[in-house]
C-alpha cells in the first residue's frame, strides 16, 4: 500500500474513533446570547471549500450584520506568503445544521489585498450578468451528482479487490445490495432543509455509490450561492461519517457512468404560453457557442469533461452539439412534457459535477440573453484556452 493511501486510511480510522456521544455532551451546553458564525469560501483550486468560525455578540438578522473577515491566502492556493491576507466578504447567510440555532453559516466572496476579486471568485462577474438580465426572471435548477468514496479513495461499499455487478439495478434502487450510503444522503437532505437550501429532491444514480440531489428553482445569482452551500453541507456530513464525496466527473474508468451537474434553465417568456419558441431560440444560440461553453463547464477549461462527455453513458460527445426532446444523449434535452405543452424549460447536460455554478449560470445567461456579434471579440479574450 502506497504512503498516501496508508495516510488516508489512518485518517479514516482516527475519525471513526471520535465518540459522537461525548461530542453531544458539549454541543448541548448553553451559549448565552453569543453565536458562532462559520465563514465559507471557495479556495484557489476553484473546487475546494474552506471554512473557519468566529463569535458574534448577538445573533445576526441579515447579511449586513456579519462583518468582513480575513484569512491566510498562502495556505489556500490564493496568495504568496509575502502578501497573503485575503478578505472574506459575506454574501448569503444560512442556518447552521451542525451547531443549530442561533448559529449561522455564511457564504463569502474572496477579495485580494487590493479589493479585486480572487482568481476563483467568479461570483462577482456572474452577479453583474444576472443584474443585466434581471427583467427576464431567469430560473435555474442544478442536478448535483457525486460519488461516495472510502478514505482510501475506493468507491464506498465496493468490493476491496473487485467490482460490484454491472450497472442496471442501482438507479433509484432500494436494498443493501443496491443503495450504498443512503444514511449520508438522507442526513444531507435534512441538513439542507434546516439550513434553508432550496433542495428539490434526491435519488440514487446509475453507478453504485453515486447519488444525485437537485437544488432549485433559484433565480439569478442565488443558484450559485445555494449550490455551493449545499456542497459544503455534503462534505461536512460525509466528514461525520468518515466518508469522502467526490465531484470528479469520471471517478471510475471503464463501463461506469460519469458525474455531471445538469442545469435546467427557463426565463419568464419560456414559462408562458408559446414559450417553446424562446427555448428553441436559446438552444440555437447555445449551439453557436458550444466550444466556449465547454471551456466554462469544468474548472480546467474542458479537460475534466473530456473524460465524461464521450458520447457514451448517457452523454453527448464533447466535440459535437445536439438537442432533442427527451434525449439523454444530447447536449441539450427538452423534457417531453415541455415539448407537449409548448412551454417550460430546457436542460443543459454538459456541465461537469465539479463545475463552478457561477461560471455555468453566467455563461448560459450571457449567451441566451445578452450575447451579440458586437460583444463577441471582447468576450473571447476572457475565455481560457483548452
Amino acid at each position: 500500500m502506497t504512503e498516501p493511501l496508508l495516510q488516508r486510511k489512518w485518517i479514516g480510522v482516527a475519525q471513526l474513533r471520535l465518540n459522537k456521544a461525548v461530542r453531544q455532551q458539549y454541543m448541548s451546553l448553553p451559549q448565552g446570547e453569543r453565536v458562532q458564525v462559520t465563514y465559507i469560501w471557495i479556495d484557489g483550486s476553484g473546487e475546494g471549500l474552506r471554512n473557519k468560525t468566529r463569535t458574534l455578540d448577538v445573533e445576526p438578522q441579515t447579511i449586513d450584520d456579519i462583518p468582513e473577515w480575513n484569512f491566510d491566502g498562502s495556505s489556500t492556493y490564493q496568495a504568496e506568503g509575502s502578501n497573503s491576507d485575503m478578505y472574506l466578504v459575506p454574501v448569503r447567510m444560512f442556518r447552521d445544521p451542525f451547531n443549530q440555532d442561533p448559529n449561522k453559516l455564511v457564504l463569502c466572496e474572496v477579495l485580494k489585498y487590493n479589493r479585486l476579486p480572487a482568481e476563483t471568485n467568479h461570483r462577482m462577474n456572474c452577479n453583474k450578468v444576472m443584474e443585466e438580465v434581471k427583467e427576464h426572471v431567469i430560473w435555474f435548477g442544478m442536478e448535483q451528482e457525486y460519488t461516495l468514496l472510502g478514505i482510501d479513495g475506493h468507491p464506498y461499499s465496493w468490493p476491496t479487490n473487485g467490482f460490484p455487478g454491472p450497472q442496471g439495478p442501482y438507479y433509484c434502487g432500494v436494498g443493501a445490495d443496491k443503495a450504498f450510503g443512503r444514511d449520508i444522503v438522507e442526513c444531507h437532505y435534512k441538513a439542507c432543509l434546516y439550513a434553508g437550501v432550496n433542495i428539490y429532491g434526491s435519488n440514487a444514480e446509475v453507478m453504485p455509490s453515486q447519488w444525485e440531489y437537485q437544488v432549485g428553482p433559484c433565480e439569478g445569482i442565488e443558484m450559485g450561492d445555494q449550490l455551493w452551500v449545499s456542497r459544503f453541507l455534503l462534505h461536512r456530513v460525509c466528514e461525520d461519517f468518515g466518508v469522502v464525496a467526490t465531484l470528479d466527473p469520471k471517478p471510475m474508468t471503464g463501463n461506469w457512468n460519469g458525474a455531471g451537474c445538469h442545469t435546467n434553465v427557463s426565463t419568464k417568456l419560456m414559462r408562458e404560453e408559446g414559450g417553446l419558441e424562446f427555448i428553441e431560440q436559446a438552444i440555437e444560440k447555445l449551439g453557436k457557442r458550444h466550444k466556449e461553453h465547454i471551456r466554462m463547464y469544468d474548472p480546467r477549461g474542458g479537460k475534466d469533461n473530456v473524460r465524461r462527455l464521450t458520447g457514451h453513458h448517457e452523454t453527448a460527445s464533447i466535440h459535437d452539439f445536439s438537442a432533442g426532446v427527451a434525449n439523454r444523449v444530447a447536449s441539450i434535452r427538452i423534457p417531453r412534457q415541455v415539448g407537449q405543452e409548448k412551454k417550460g424549460y430546457f436542460e443543459d447536460r454538459r456541465p461537469s459535477a465539479n463545475c463552478d455554478p457561477y461560471a455555468v449560470t453566467k455563461a448560459i445567461a450571457y449567451t441566451c440573453l445578452l450575447h451579440s456579434e458586437d460583444r463577441e471579440e471582447s468576450e473571447e479574450e476572457n475565455i481560457p484556452a483548452m
